[in-house]
């Protein structure tokens, strides 16, 4: 069946493939689309990721002033820490069903702006109970950002480009780890007293602002697909369109039966039925949470595990935290490439997690040495971040289109359970124990754990029936 496409499109050089439910374009003239659409979209949502991510992770440097400021134990501060994630579950499918149906402009805009406000009003916490109540709010209000990015990836990239493309936000969680150690540090030091207040408000008020400002900007600049780029030719928005359509097909066919739709179908009730009958949505789900298990702990109690070792220095410790955090964006992004190059995602994913699981259980030996230390730390840092990306390049294929946004989100929110889970687990160990070691040990297995439930349970390639259908 052919399919008739823009006067513009013919400057794009496309194959006669271009007449298919799946368009070609030579290499050269792909990657040029391609990278003419990275540049665009690309480098503002990964400045908006950091600001998000280093809000969310500051309280584990906060907690070096501010437990004692406010006489919070670690049990407390780990449930202040995990109550943010409460919120986050809650509210996560709902935001990103709401993405699909009023699309990524909008959606953007409300989190930013709201999640911005709640973390400029952390610095107003006097008691447990306001603690615990911004931590909730910065949760529901920061809800279906990350799964929205998701999902507004796969309208402009394709698959096989997926994993590059996630690996950059994912360098951005390790990049705000690098700015939470030079800029948090810094405002606690440097800041503290100014106009009677101490350093971790004032690290609160500056850090949460930047994303009030991001979302006005998203507001003007971001468009909620392809079909509304006024930056791309006609023929270039088509081909993404209909690329981001076939793809929509093939998870369609691997989800058994949906229906394949464009990005507004993912908000209705029907969609999101589809979803929960899915048991792979399920699998996903835990081998997601037993990952970012071992992601939230790095980011979490990095500072104290470097604390522990002797390094009292407020300043000291976020400094020697960069060096963790500065391997790993480097690290996971080259691991990234590899498996968009190589087109594999299992043998990476199973080697990233089983290597994470290594270097936690060896920071248990106690090494002798702060170098040793930090060593063992940024290979922690590069094999574990680098898994998030390899993760994030599969579950859509295997979702039905019109399903694709409660998919993506349910996937997130009951992985990210891990968030309630881990922080409240790890204080408690630590406040019984006096030691992290057991819980880096339970962290190890159940990144061992994310590893062979990949391999052993998702299939290698999920649309090759649809595409034999195809065919036959």
């Amino acid at each position: 069946m052919s399919h008739p496409v823009s006067g513009d499109l013919a400057s794009l050089h496309l194959t006669p493939a271009n007449t298919t439910a799946s368009p070609v374009l030579a290499a050269r003239e792909e990657d040029a689309l391609y990278r003419k659409v990275w540049l665009r979209i690309i480098p503002f949502l990964f400045v908006c990721y950091v600001v998000s991510f280093l809000d969310r992770i500051n309280i584990g440097f906060a907690q070096l002033q501010m437990k004692q400021d406010l006489g919070f134990s670690d049990a407390m501060y780990g449930l202040g820490a995990a109550i943010f994630y409460v919120g986050y579950v809650l509210c996560e499918v709902p935001s990103n069903m709401l993405l699909a149906r009023f699309g990524a402009r909008r959606t953007f805009t409300r989190i930013m702006v709201l999640w911005g406000l709640a973390s400029v009003g952390m610095m107003a916490v006097s008691t447990p109970a306001q603690f615990y109540t911004l931590r909730f709010l910065l949760g529901v209000f920061e809800a279906g950002f990350f799964p929205g990015i998701v999902l507004y990836l796969t309208y402009w990239f394709p698959a096989r480009r997926r994993a590059a493309v996630m690996a950059i936000f994912f360098a951005g969680v390790a990049v705000a780890g690098v700015l939470g150690g030079l800029v948090s540090g810094w405002i606690m030091r440097d800041m503290a007293g100014v106009l009677g207040l101490q350093g971790w408000k004032w690290m609160f008020a500056i850090e949460g602002a930047p994303a009030v400002f991001l979302g006005l900007i998203a507001a003007r600049c971001l468009v909620d697909g392809p079909e509304q780029a006024r930056w791309l030719s006609a023929g270039e928005r088509a081909y993404l369109t209909r690329a981001a359509r076939g793809e929509a097909a093939n998870a369609a066919d691997a989800g058994k039966g949906g229906h394949s739709g464009g990005h507004s179908g993912g908000h209705s009730l029907q969609a999101l039925r589809q979803v929960l009958r899915n048991p792979r949505v399920y699998l996903f789900a835990f081998i997601y949470f037993s990952l970012t298990c071992g992601s939230l702990a790095l980011s979490f109690w990095m500072p104290l595990i470097i604390r522990d070792f002797g390094i009292t220095d407020v300043m000291s410790v976020s400094l020697y935290s960069v060096v963790p955090n500065a391997v790993g964006a480097v690290g996971l992004i080259l691991i990234a490439r590899h498996s968009d190059r190589t087109g594999e995602r299992h043998r990476h994913f199973l080697l990233c997690t089983a290597g994470g699981a290594l270097a936690l259980a060896a920071l248990t030996l106690h090494p002798s040495s702060l170098a040793m230390m930090l060593a063992i730390l940024s290979v922690a840092a590069v094999l574990i971040f680098a898994a998030l990306p390899v993760f994030w390049s599969l579950p859509p294929s295997y979702l039905p289109g019109a399903g694709a946004a409660a998919g993506i989100a349910m996937i997130s929110s009951v992985g990210i359970t891990s968030g309630i889970v881990s922080p409240w687990v790890i204080g408690q160990i630590k406040t019984r124990t006096g030691s992290l070691d057991h819980a880096l040990l339970l962290l190890a297995a159940l990144l061992l754990a994310s590893g062979l439930a990949m391999w052993l349970g998702v299939p290698r390639q999920p649309a090759q029936g649809s595409r034999q259908a195809r065919q036959d």
